[in-house]
């Protein structure tokens, strides 16, 4: 797989409309074109403990970002005609058809592949965290949880086994 957008969310709570960030990822011809990033306003827009947890931000960070309509008129142009990449597609596929339905917004059905079913295929005798993974692809991810570099991590995953 040489065009993709590899995509990744990060949420506020237990429900899965609730985006906070987005990082995205742009490769044509097997090679990064564009990349997007963007705090979103979450919906319900309350932060949990442990979603916080994980990636750090907080109401503050997003009192002022845009909602996920205004987000996604900013993403879709850029990833038109591609299919889309995530490690673990359940998680990140929900999110995007959850955040669609909050905002009553008809879904494109997204062609979708998973790096994360992939690796388990390949390498079924390790841990199939995204940093693992990423590393056993030869790529570094720094900033763990932060959406544009999980994207990141997840293209190079792309690049290497899709």
């Amino acid at each position: 797989m040489t065009d993709f957008a590899a995509i990744d969310f990060e949420t506020a709570n237990n429900e899965r409309s609730s985006i906070c960030s987005v990082g995205v990822v742009i490769y044509r011809d097997g090679k990064k074109v564009d990349e997007f990033y963007s705090l979103v306003k979450p919906e319900p827009e309350y932060y949990n403990y442990w979603c916080t947890r994980v990636h750090g931000l907080t109401a503050n960070d997003t009192d002022n970002a845009l909602i996920f309509p205004d987000v996604w008129r900013q993403i879709e142009a850029k990833i038109a005609h591609l299919p889309l990449v995530a490690h673990n597609k359940a998680f990140d596929e929900s999110c995007l058809k959850a955040a669609f339905r909050c905002y009553r917004m008809d879904y494109p059905d997204y062609p979708f592949h998973c790096t994360l079913e992939r690796s388990r295929r390949l390498w079924p005798e390790i841990p199939h965290h995204l940093d693992v993974i990423a590393e056993r692809c030869g790529y570094r991810l720094e900033n763990h949880h932060h959406a544009l570099a999980d994207a990141e991590a997840c293209a190079a995953i792309a690049l290497k086994i899709l």
